[in-house]
């Protein structure tokens, strides 16, 4: 099909008003194509052209060649060129410029792309005379677009990957992203780079790729690549385009997309063929495998990131490669020569094998083999995929073995310097792939490698360490390796039971055969118990226990395993150390340790409360029992320092024996010097919890406030002057219960009354204290009673004490009685 033809000139000088006139159009193209056209196909001369130019410099000057899309899907390949003016004076520049039109669906003739009618002789400068041939045809250009463009490509080596990056980029049917600015100094380089996108891209790619190879204006242009000249950067680049500056300085950086380094490494290497091979496989039509496949293939060095893009390729398709290019990929990315691999391209080559092995004969498998062991060995990388034992069975793998094997051991025998764990398991890995005895290395290694694993993954963040595949595919592969190292975590899980319990939830270890393992049982157990169970700790314990399969009798170790994975971070409760104090002999807890922890439990419990306080203020020690209950914190540390004699000291001690001091005073007999036991049990058992402090004072002042306690106790007590333990006494004499008692009890009134008007010179806490209690505490119970009980109070206080005792209460209580009365009066006055 012939294709239309339009042309367009420049006004000549003298025609104000206009940009220039169509001077021939072919049939087909509409009045408002010519409008959409006119813009198009415009050209203006660059700064610096003399009014009247030599023939030299006309030629020199850019020449705009452009394809561009029109609004209803046609398209446009146009050439717009500067000529002389021969009107006139016959010295002026005017331009000219010739399109071709492409209906929707209407490739060029020979189906060529529009920038291969770039060196086409048949573009004209002027308008046909006559008329216009319809349509007028135009052949394809005499030379193929390649023609020189490995040269070009090679002269143009630091732009290349970014550039042709940016023409994948400016061909893409859906992407929004900013033209392309192309800064060379001559037009014809510009249309070379869009020679080298012809071949680089996909046929469909190159037909989207609108271009023009000179504009002055970069920023209106209707192209997704634009060339513009050195003195058109700046405004290239203030317009927002992506602006490669060709003409100027090469860039420091490069590009991160790999197809566009593979292609430039493709056509600095002058083989623009492989392209056409490359896109023969399968794959994303810009997917980096297939190109750095083919490149590989055929002998052109790559990079790490390609060399890992063609393994990565090839491992995702083991049969899209026939045997011989199979054995080149293999030698070209396991070469000995290459000494800059990366770890993303030994996983690879390490997928690669590990798709290979078993399809391909061992002989092609074997370089691959050989480098990913040896990457394992001197390089680190605890990630790699390893191949199958069978792999170094031939020759290669006793040439393998000879040369890394001394350098194993030696590093596994190292057990002063710093070794991962991922290094440890892939050392014990490649040993038994290479068939090296480490067996004498390998209880050292153990030892070391079970601390290492618990100290690594509590590190690690949420969910599976990186090493747990590794080891895991480890102790599958190595039964001896497992039954060490099941065997160190057992014996080490007692110190710390809690990691090795979270090490377990993250890593799920095979401990199911015929070991014992009683302590990583235990830790296994534990969240399921929990989870079941929930707070009841003391079915935890003994369900965790069970799990042991052993009783703490017979392996008193178990006592201390159960115990930090039920109370890791908290001492037990009374009821619950009692459990355990029970459960087993004092010795199996002093093996375990655990009889510290139930010396914590004593020590931080609570206090009874206020209400036992005053409940045992009744003078009778059974009674104060009977209220306050059994005090089991202070049984249990009755029991402990008889159970722990040798063991308890320090604080410790002396805050069981104050624990133990409570006990006897609410309960039996204690030894003289109450107050002065209680003073000193405390000092010692400093810094002593707040509870235990408040437990002590409770229940001394609970036995000063009875009335059978001994007065040499409360003269020791009033005369020791301690402002802490005076001010419990107040406090509990204040409580509801006293003051039932003083009120019912004429004797009981008696007592206090004695007591709180005996010591009024006893230094500075007493006195104060005493007068208030006289008369907040005992002056309103006094004030309740009927006559007859005061009297027997009154009767009371003279018996236990002296006449002149008698006489005190009398005037005491005279003046409380009198004061009564005369407040009576007063109101009777006021009323009237």
């Amino acid at each position: 099909m012939s294709l239309a033809q339009v042309h367009y000139t420049s006004a000549a000088p003298g025609d104000e008003g206009t940009a220039g006139r169509f001077t021939a159009v072919g049939p087909g193209v509409s009045a408002a194509l010519l409008a959409e056209i006119e813009p198009l196909v415009r050209y203006e001369l660059p700064g610096g052209v003399p009014e009247r130019p030599s023939d030299g410099e006309l030629r020199s000057l850019p020449q705009a060649f452009g394809y561009f899309t029109l609004s209803d899907g046609s398209r446009l390949v146009v050439r717009s060129a500067p000529v002389r003016d021969t009107g006139g004076t016959g010295a002026g520049v005017r331009f000219h410029a010739h399109a071709v039109h492409l209906p929707p669906g209407v490739p060029l003739p020979g189906d060529r792309l529009p920038v291969e009618a770039w060196r086409s002789p048949h573009w004209v400068a002027v308008t046909p005379g006559g008329a216009i041939p319809d349509p007028l045809a135009l052949p394809p250009g005499p030379a193929a677009v390649s023609e020189g463009l490995d040269d070009f490509a090679v002269s143009r080596g630091p732009w290349l990957a970014a550039v042709l990056a940016d023409l994948r980029r400016a061909s893409d049917a859906e992407a929004a992203g900013r033209p392309v600015a192309l800064v060379e100094r001559q037009c014809a380089d510009v249309a070379r780079w869009l020679g080298l996108a012809s071949v680089t891209l996909p046929r469909e790619s190159a037909e989207r790729l609108t271009f023009t190879t000179y504009t002055r204006r970069p920023g209106s242009s209707a192209s997704r690549v634009v060339g513009v000249g050195p003195e058109d950067a700046e405004a290239a680049r203030a317009a927002g385009l992506r602006v490669h500056e060709c003409a100027g300085p090469a860039p420091a950086g490069g590009t991160e997309d790999v197809w566009a380094t593979t292609a430039a490494r493709v056509w600095r290497s002058r083989s623009p063929e492989l392209f056409r091979e490359a896109r023969e496989l399968p794959g994303e039509p810009f997917a980096a495998g297939p190109l750095a496949v083919t490149a590989l293939c055929a002998g052109i060095t790559l990079g790490p990131d390609e060399r890992a893009a063609a393994a990565g390729w090839a491992a995702d398709r083991p049969y899209a490669l026939d045997a011989k290019r199979t054995g080149q990929l293999v030698e070209a990315i396991a070469s000995p020569g290459i000494d800059d691999r990366t770890a993303p391209e030994f996983d690879a080559a390490g997928r690669l094998f590990g798709a290979l092995e078993g399809r391909c004969p061992a002989s092609v498998t074997a370089p691959l083999a050989a480098m990913l062991v040896t990457e394992a060995v001197r390089g680190g990388n605890g990630s790699l995929e390893l191949p199958r034992r069978d792999a170094f069975a031939g020759p290669e793998g006793a040439e393998v073995a000879g040369r890394l094997g001394p350098e194993i051991l030696t590093e596994l025998a190292d057990t002063l310097g710093s070794r991962s764990v991922a290094r440890t398991v892939q050392l014990l890995r490649v040993a038994r792939l290479l068939g090296v005895d480490a067996a004498d290395s390998l209880p050292g290694v153990v030892d070391r490698l079970a601390p290492a694993l618990l100290a690594e993954a509590s590190a690690a963040h949420e969910g599976p360490p990186g090493f747990a595949p590794a080891l895991l595919e480890l102790l599958d592969e190595q039964f001896e390796v497992r039954t060490a190292l099941l065997g160190a975590l057992d014996r080490i899980a007692p110190e710390d039971p809690g990691a090795v319990a979270r090490f377990l939830e993250r890593v799920t270890l095979p401990f199911t055969g015929t070991q014992a393992l009683p302590h990583l049982r235990m830790c296994a157990e534990v969240p399921e118990a929990m989870a079941t169970l929930g707070g009841d700790r003391a079915a935890v314990w003994h369900r965790v226990l069970r799990a042991a399969g052993l009783s703490p009798f017979a392996e008193p170790l178990v006592l201390r395993t159960a115990v930090g994975l039920v109370w890791e971070d908290r001492a037990p409760t009374v009821e619950e150390a009692r459990l355990l104090l029970d459960a087993a002999t004092s010795d199996s807890h002093r093996v375990a340790g655990t009889w510290a922890r139930l010396v914590d439990a004593a020590l931080s419990t609570s206090p009874t409360g206020a209400s036992a306080t005053g409940a045992s203020a009744s003078g009778s020690s059974a009674a104060g029992t009977s209220a306050t209950g059994t005090d089991e914190a202070a049984r249990l540390a009755h029991d402990l320092l008889r159970g722990f004699p040798g063991e308890i000291g320090g604080r410790e001690r002396a805050g069981l024996l104050l624990l133990d001091l409570v006990r006897e005073l609410r309960t039996g007999a204690p030894e003289p010097g109450w107050a002065e036991q209680v003073r000193t049990l405390c000092a010692q058992a400093e810094p002593v919890e707040p509870a235990l402090r408040e437990r002590a004072h409770a229940a001394l002042v609970e036995r000063l406030l009875a009335p059978d306690r001994p007065g040499a106790e409360l003269y020791d007590f009033v005369h020791g002057a301690d402002a802490e333990l005076i001010a419990a006494y107040d406090r509990a004499a204040r409580t509801e219960t006293v003051r039932t008692r003083l009120r019912t009890q004429p004797a009981y009134a008696a007592d206090c009354f004695t007591v709180w008007t005996a010591h009024p010179h006893a230094g500075h806490a007493w006195p104060p204290v005493a007068a208030a209690l006289l008369d907040e505490v005992l002056r309103p119970a006094v004030r309740g009673m009927s006559a007859e009980d005061v009297a027997e109070v009154e009767a009371t206080v003279g018996r236990t004490g002296s006449s002149g005792r008698a006489d005190a209460f009398r005037d005491w209580n005279r003046s409380s009685t009198l004061g009564r009365l005369g407040r009576r009066i007063a109101g009777l006055r006021g009323r009237r």
